[in-house]
């Protein structure tokens, strides 16, 4: 039986990593004894040069688009410019691909290109967290996740940043061959075959700015130092010598928030600072966030970021 015919989209000025990652799940180097696919290299441009970003290196491609034309799956492994447009050679190509029935894969940025070619309208998909605003304002018919790995909807397959196109590209390795095989992969490379959580762990958390509200900024700078306590909205309205509804009125518009949803943000911002820089149990660092106990604490963190506290502190503590 033919093996799963695999065409990889290479263009001028690739990421040498998004690259990679689909040439060593779906080459013969990472399970020699067991063929898995055909991988083929596609280049849009046959007559244009090949190099990577940055690095100076140059591939020769296997063939130009017409190879799209037997492909089974359809990678495109990133996009180096997400204001630049996919020729209308490629997009046509890769409609032709889906209509034929291939599955279609983008890769972080290469989600891009496959909703230039209207593949992703109606559809969920994935792409890097820090595009997520860009890509939401050029393509609004697309439902973005910014929290998930990866997204299979239908015979699209889109990833998240850089490391999310392993997970993405060993899930496809589950679907055509099941989870033993994937498994092996996986311990090859030593991998894990399957993350727990989503980006919204590893999105960057910064500080906001302040506010153009002189009052509300002097209240933030209080909260910040005294979220361990309770706070009514009564006590707050009084302590920025505002009527309640005058104080919730300013608060929502300088912050774009309810002060319910700004404390919450702050003391899981809070809690995630204590997970990674002390060895503090659970109970303790609830308490000084300023939630009523752990229970609390473990249930806000799971619906935020998608992993325990236990679990972020494993990834990202200092010890």
């Amino acid at each position: 039986m033919a093996l799963p015919l695999v065409a990889l989209i290479a263009y001028p000025d690739f990421s040498l990593f998004h690259f990679s990652v689909p040439q060593i799940i779906f080459g013969h180097d990472i399970l020699p004894e067991q063929h898995l696919f055909d991988l083929k290299t596609v280049s849009p441009n046959p007559d244009g040069d090949l190099h990577c970003r940055g690095h100076g290196m140059q591939i020769l491609a296997d063939g130009t688009l017409a190879l799209l034309a037997a492909a089974d799956i359809v990678i495109v492994p990133g996009w180096p410019d997400v204001d630049e447009a996919p020729s209308p050679e490629l997009l046509a190509a890769l409609q032709a691909a889906y209509r034929r029935g291939a599955y279609m894969v983008g890769l972080c940025l290469g989600t891009y290109v496959l909703a230039h070619a209207g593949l992703l309208d109606g559809r969920r998909a994935a792409t890097h967290w820090e595009a997520e605003a860009d890509f939401s304002a050029r393509f609004p018919n697309v439902a973005l996740d910014n929290n998930a790995l990866y997204i299979h909807d239908g015979r699209v397959i889109t990833s998240a940043g850089t490391a999310a196109s392993l997970d993405c590209c060993l899930y496809i390795v589950r679907e055509f061959y099941g989870v033993q095989t994937a498994n092996k992969i996986a311990r090859r490379m030593v991998v894990p075959p399957h993350r727990e959580g989503g980006q919204a762990q590893f999105i960057e958390q910064p500080l906001p700015q302040s506010t153009q509200n002189a009052h509300i900024n002097r209240l933030l700078d209080f909260l910040r130092t005294h979220l361990h306590q309770p706070h009514s909205l009564d006590d707050l309205a009084g302590r920025a010598a505002m009527s309640r509804r005058t104080f919730t009125r300013h608060f929502q518009k300088a912050t774009g928030l309810s002060v319910g949803e700004w404390l919450l943000q702050e003391r899981l911002r809070r809690s995630c600072e204590l997970l990674e820089a002390t060895s503090l149990p659970v109970e303790k660092i609830a308490e000084m966030a300023g939630f009523s106990h752990a229970v609390s604490l473990r249930k806000h963190f799971r619906e935020r970021f998608k992993v325990t506290p236990s679990a972020w502190r494993r990834q990202f503590g200092a010890s």
